[in-house]
Protein backbone atom coordinates (compact mmCIF):
# COMPACT_ATOMS: atom_id res chain seq x y z
CA UNK A 1 0.00 0.00 0.00
CA UNK A 2 1.58 3.36 -1.15
CA UNK A 3 2.49 5.60 2.14
CA UNK A 4 2.18 2.58 4.38
CA UNK A 5 4.89 2.95 7.35
CA UNK A 6 7.02 -0.26 7.47
CA UNK A 7 7.83 -0.92 11.17
CA UNK A 8 11.10 -2.77 11.17
CA UNK A 9 12.26 -5.43 13.86
CA UNK A 10 13.99 -5.02 16.71
CA UNK A 11 17.89 -4.86 16.56
CA UNK A 12 19.29 -7.94 18.60
CA UNK A 13 21.69 -6.44 21.34
CA UNK A 14 20.62 -5.26 24.79
CA UNK A 15 16.91 -5.89 24.00
CA UNK A 16 16.19 -7.66 27.31
CA UNK A 17 18.36 -6.13 29.91
CA UNK A 18 18.20 -8.33 33.14
CA UNK A 19 19.75 -7.82 36.90
CA UNK A 20 22.56 -9.29 38.48
CA UNK A 21 22.22 -8.40 41.86
CA UNK A 22 20.13 -6.49 44.13
CA UNK A 23 21.65 -4.82 47.44
CA UNK A 24 25.09 -5.83 48.63
CA UNK A 25 23.51 -9.65 48.82
CA UNK A 26 23.42 -13.03 46.63
CA UNK A 27 19.77 -12.45 45.76
CA UNK A 28 19.77 -13.53 41.99
CA UNK A 29 17.22 -12.73 39.45
CA UNK A 30 15.90 -14.49 36.45
CA UNK A 31 18.94 -14.37 33.74
CA UNK A 32 20.18 -15.01 29.75
CA UNK A 33 23.00 -16.03 28.75
CA UNK A 34 24.47 -12.62 27.60
CA UNK A 35 28.24 -10.69 28.43
CA UNK A 36 28.17 -8.49 31.92
CA UNK A 37 28.11 -5.56 29.55
CA UNK A 38 24.61 -6.36 28.79
CA UNK A 39 23.17 -6.56 32.08
CA UNK A 40 21.84 -4.05 34.95
CA UNK A 41 23.70 -4.10 38.06
CA UNK A 42 21.01 -2.83 40.96
CA UNK A 43 23.88 -2.50 43.23
CA UNK A 44 26.06 0.01 41.13
CA UNK A 45 23.33 2.28 40.56
CA UNK A 46 23.61 5.95 41.68
CA UNK A 47 20.20 7.51 43.06
CA UNK A 48 21.43 10.99 43.31
CA UNK A 49 19.69 12.99 46.30
CA UNK A 50 17.80 10.54 47.93
CA UNK A 51 17.82 9.08 51.67
CA UNK A 52 19.01 5.76 52.48
CA UNK A 53 16.11 4.16 53.02
CA UNK A 54 14.68 5.59 49.85
CA UNK A 55 17.77 4.25 47.73
CA UNK A 56 17.30 0.82 49.07
CA UNK A 57 13.60 1.29 48.28
CA UNK A 58 14.45 2.62 44.34
CA UNK A 59 16.81 -0.18 44.10
CA UNK A 60 14.86 -3.37 44.66
CA UNK A 61 11.87 -1.53 42.48
CA UNK A 62 15.24 -1.52 39.62
CA UNK A 63 15.20 -4.63 40.22
CA UNK A 64 11.61 -5.37 40.29
CA UNK A 65 11.31 -3.28 36.75
CA UNK A 66 13.91 -5.12 35.09
CA UNK A 67 12.31 -8.41 35.93
CA UNK A 68 9.20 -7.25 34.27
CA UNK A 69 11.11 -6.30 31.23
CA UNK A 70 12.24 -9.62 31.22
CA UNK A 71 9.23 -11.05 31.06
CA UNK A 72 7.91 -9.11 28.40
CA UNK A 73 5.60 -6.93 30.08
CA UNK A 74 6.74 -3.55 29.21
CA UNK A 75 3.93 -2.19 30.75
CA UNK A 76 4.44 -3.23 34.05
CA UNK A 77 8.14 -2.09 34.09
CA UNK A 78 7.78 1.56 32.50
CA UNK A 79 5.14 1.84 35.46
CA UNK A 80 7.51 1.21 37.90
CA UNK A 81 10.20 2.77 36.19
CA UNK A 82 8.11 5.84 36.12
CA UNK A 83 8.11 6.06 40.29
CA UNK A 84 11.59 6.03 40.37
CA UNK A 85 11.72 8.34 37.84
CA UNK A 86 9.79 10.73 40.34
CA UNK A 87 11.61 10.16 43.13
CA UNK A 88 15.38 10.13 41.26
CA UNK A 89 15.21 11.37 37.72
CA UNK A 90 17.54 11.52 35.02
CA UNK A 91 19.12 8.65 36.67
CA UNK A 92 20.80 6.59 33.64
CA UNK A 93 20.22 3.18 33.84
CA UNK A 94 16.11 3.86 34.21
CA UNK A 95 16.31 6.05 31.25
CA UNK A 96 17.66 3.03 29.40
CA UNK A 97 15.52 0.85 30.58
CA UNK A 98 12.03 3.01 29.98
CA UNK A 99 13.32 4.09 26.73
CA UNK A 100 13.35 0.25 25.55
CA UNK A 101 10.18 -0.58 27.23
CA UNK A 102 8.77 2.23 25.14
CA UNK A 103 10.31 0.90 22.55
CA UNK A 104 9.33 -2.80 22.78
CA UNK A 105 5.59 -1.16 22.72
CA UNK A 106 6.34 0.76 19.85
CA UNK A 107 5.83 4.25 21.60
CA UNK A 108 8.35 5.96 19.32
CA UNK A 109 8.70 9.01 20.48
CA UNK A 110 9.12 8.71 24.46
CA UNK A 111 11.74 6.02 23.56
CA UNK A 112 13.80 8.37 21.53
CA UNK A 113 13.68 11.14 24.10
CA UNK A 114 14.54 8.72 26.85
CA UNK A 115 17.50 6.78 25.25
CA UNK A 116 18.61 10.25 23.98
CA UNK A 117 19.17 11.28 27.11
CA UNK A 118 20.72 8.02 28.56
CA UNK A 119 23.50 8.55 25.48
CA UNK A 120 23.97 12.51 26.72
CA UNK A 121 24.09 11.44 30.57
CA UNK A 122 26.59 8.26 29.26
CA UNK A 123 28.15 9.78 26.09
CA UNK A 124 27.21 6.08 24.73
CA UNK A 125 26.76 5.58 21.36
CA UNK A 126 25.07 1.71 22.74
CA UNK A 127 21.63 2.49 21.60
CA UNK A 128 22.41 4.54 18.40
CA UNK A 129 20.28 1.76 16.57
CA UNK A 130 17.29 1.40 18.84
CA UNK A 131 16.81 4.97 18.47
CA UNK A 132 17.61 4.68 15.08
CA UNK A 133 15.15 2.40 14.64
CA UNK A 134 12.28 4.80 15.80
CA UNK A 135 13.66 7.41 13.54
CA UNK A 136 13.16 4.52 11.13
CA UNK A 137 9.26 4.09 12.13
CA UNK A 138 8.58 7.57 12.06
CA UNK A 139 10.73 8.56 8.76
CA UNK A 140 12.93 10.52 9.74
CA UNK A 141 15.62 9.92 7.34
CA UNK A 142 17.68 12.18 8.22
CA UNK A 143 18.69 11.65 12.07
CA UNK A 144 18.75 8.06 11.07
CA UNK A 145 21.69 8.68 8.51
CA UNK A 146 23.21 10.83 11.05
CA UNK A 147 22.99 7.90 13.78
CA UNK A 148 24.61 5.69 11.51
CA UNK A 149 27.32 8.15 11.14
CA UNK A 150 28.09 8.57 14.79
CA UNK A 151 27.66 5.34 15.03
CA UNK A 152 30.75 5.12 12.26
CA UNK A 153 32.98 8.06 14.26
CA UNK A 154 32.69 5.74 17.06
CA UNK A 155 34.04 2.50 16.05
CA UNK A 156 32.19 0.41 19.32
CA UNK A 157 31.72 -3.33 18.87
CA UNK A 158 31.47 -5.27 15.10
CA UNK A 159 27.95 -6.02 16.78
CA UNK A 160 26.68 -3.16 17.43
CA UNK A 161 27.84 -1.67 14.03
CA UNK A 162 25.90 -4.42 12.45
CA UNK A 163 23.22 -3.52 14.05
CA UNK A 164 23.28 0.28 13.02
CA UNK A 165 23.95 -1.11 9.25
CA UNK A 166 20.98 -3.29 9.32
CA UNK A 167 18.46 -0.19 10.34
CA UNK A 168 20.51 2.36 8.09
CA UNK A 169 20.01 -0.19 4.88
CA UNK A 170 16.15 -0.48 6.21
CA UNK A 171 15.71 2.51 6.26
CA UNK A 172 17.38 3.39 2.55
CA UNK A 173 15.09 0.60 1.13
CA UNK A 174 11.75 2.29 3.00
CA UNK A 175 13.27 5.16 0.35
CA UNK A 176 13.19 3.79 -2.40
CA UNK A 177 16.63 2.99 -2.54
CA UNK A 178 16.69 -0.84 -2.11
CA UNK A 179 19.70 -1.17 -4.24
CA UNK A 180 21.77 1.04 -2.15
CA UNK A 181 20.33 -0.49 1.13
CA UNK A 182 21.86 -3.66 -0.20
CA UNK A 183 24.92 -2.70 -1.12
CA UNK A 184 25.48 -1.14 2.03
CA UNK A 185 24.94 -4.94 3.67
CA UNK A 186 26.69 -6.63 0.82
CA UNK A 187 30.10 -4.48 1.71
CA UNK A 188 29.87 -4.96 5.63
CA UNK A 189 32.83 -7.33 6.70
CA UNK A 190 33.37 -10.84 5.88
CA UNK A 191 31.70 -13.58 8.22
CA UNK A 192 34.22 -15.94 10.08
CA UNK A 193 33.46 -19.24 9.51
CA UNK A 194 31.13 -19.81 12.80
CA UNK A 195 28.60 -16.73 12.15
CA UNK A 196 27.25 -15.11 15.25
CA UNK A 197 23.79 -13.93 15.34
CA UNK A 198 24.56 -10.62 14.13
CA UNK A 199 25.99 -12.34 11.00
CA UNK A 200 22.77 -13.90 10.40
CA UNK A 201 20.73 -11.19 11.06
CA UNK A 202 22.59 -9.14 8.57
CA UNK A 203 22.06 -11.71 6.27
CA UNK A 204 18.69 -12.06 7.06
CA UNK A 205 18.11 -8.24 6.43
CA UNK A 206 20.02 -9.14 2.79
CA UNK A 207 17.86 -11.47 2.24
CA UNK A 208 14.99 -9.67 2.70
CA UNK A 209 16.22 -6.33 0.71
CA UNK A 210 16.83 -9.26 -2.41
CA UNK A 211 13.41 -10.39 -2.12
CA UNK A 212 12.20 -6.59 -2.13
CA UNK A 213 13.69 -6.06 -5.45
CA UNK A 214 12.89 -9.39 -7.08
CA UNK A 215 15.89 -11.22 -6.94
CA UNK A 216 14.26 -14.26 -5.53
CA UNK A 217 17.25 -16.94 -6.31
CA UNK A 218 19.55 -14.98 -3.75
CA UNK A 219 16.43 -13.95 -1.27
CA UNK A 220 15.96 -17.99 -1.41
CA UNK A 221 19.45 -18.93 -0.83
CA UNK A 222 20.51 -16.71 1.71
CA UNK A 223 16.97 -17.34 4.07
CA UNK A 224 17.87 -21.11 3.60
CA UNK A 225 21.19 -20.43 4.84
CA UNK A 226 20.25 -18.71 7.96
CA UNK A 227 18.06 -21.61 8.57
CA UNK A 228 20.30 -24.49 8.18
CA UNK A 229 22.68 -22.59 10.29
CA UNK A 230 20.09 -21.62 13.24
CA UNK A 231 16.73 -23.66 12.50
CA UNK A 232 14.75 -21.11 15.55
CA UNK A 233 16.33 -17.92 13.54
CA UNK A 234 12.57 -16.28 13.03
CA UNK A 235 10.66 -17.17 9.96
CA UNK A 236 14.07 -17.89 7.57
CA UNK A 237 13.10 -21.33 7.04
CA UNK A 238 9.34 -20.75 6.34
CA UNK A 239 10.47 -17.45 3.88
CA UNK A 240 13.26 -19.59 2.09
CA UNK A 241 10.03 -22.11 1.34
CA UNK A 242 7.70 -19.76 -0.16
CA UNK A 243 10.23 -18.85 -2.55
CA UNK A 244 10.36 -21.79 -4.11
Amino acid sequence: MAGKKRVPPPPVRREKPVVVRVDNDDEKRPRRSRSSADTIDVGGVQFVGVASDTDTKLRRRLAEAAVAFERERYGDAQKLLNSIDRLAPGTPEVLELRGLAAYRLEKWKPAIKDLESFSASTDSVEQHPVIADCYRALRRWDKVEELWFELGDASPSAELIEEGRIVYAGALADQGKATEGIRLLEKAPKAPKKPKPHHLRRWYALADLYERVGDLPRARRLFAEVSQLDPTFGDAHQRARNLR
